[in-house]
Parts: C-alpha cells; sequence; structure tokens
C-alpha cells in the first residue's frame, strides 16, 4: 500500500493545524502564564515549519537560516519570560494571569 509523496501542502496544513492550535490555546486558557508560553513557542515553531518546508520545496536555504535566527529569539524570549514568572512568583504567589494587574500603567 504506497502513500505517495509528501507535498508542500501537507507540510503548509500541519503548520496551519499547530497555528492554530496555539491560536486556541491563549484563547482558552487565560490563566495560566507557563501555558501561554508554551502556545507562544507553538506558534512560533508552526511558522519555522512552513519556512522551513518553503525553503526545501523552492531549493533555497533563506528560510532555513531564517529560522535559526527565529529560535534564537524564541528561546532568549523563553528565558526572560520564565525569569519575569519567577521573580512574580516570589512576590506574588501565583501565576494567574488575572491576578497580575501590578503590572498595569
Amino acid at each position: 500500500m504506497s502513500i505517495g509523496p509528501i507535498t508542500l501542502g501537507h507540510y503548509l496544513s500541519l503548520g496551519g493545524v499547530l497555528f492554530a492550535l496555539s491560536v486556541i490555546g491563549i484563547y482558552l486558557n487565560r490563566r495560566n502564564l507557563i501555558v501561554l508560553l508554551m502556545a507562544i513557542e507553538l506558534m512560533l515553531l508552526a511558522v519555522n515549519l512552513n519556512f522551513v518546508a518553503f525553503s526545501h520545496f523552492l531549493g533555497d536555504m533563506a528560510g532555513q537560516v531564517f529560522v535559526f535566527f527565529i529560535l534564537t529569539v524564541a528561546a532568549a524570549e523563553s528565558a526572560i519570560g520564565l525569569a519575569i514568572l519567577v521573580v512574580l512568583f516570589r512576590n506574588r504567589a501565583t501565576i494567574n494571569v488575572e491576578e497580575l494587574d501590578a503590572l498595569k500603567g
């Protein structure tokens, strides 16, 4: 039984599903800050999958190089976000987004 080759549409569909799941995760769970950070990371990974798929199918390395820059920024964002989360948890003893209103100007 042969399924056939994996095309660009398969990769783009998977990227779209991952992106939609991350958007749903952001809108459904607005309580836990860690889950929000994970949903944002999933969103970035879905975009990276599309970049790599286009790069592969077009035969250009620019998309794959761009993914490395995105991953670097995402790693820095995660590290800084988790550091801020640890400080907020120490001061407030909660990571509930609705209770973290001290950051409002």
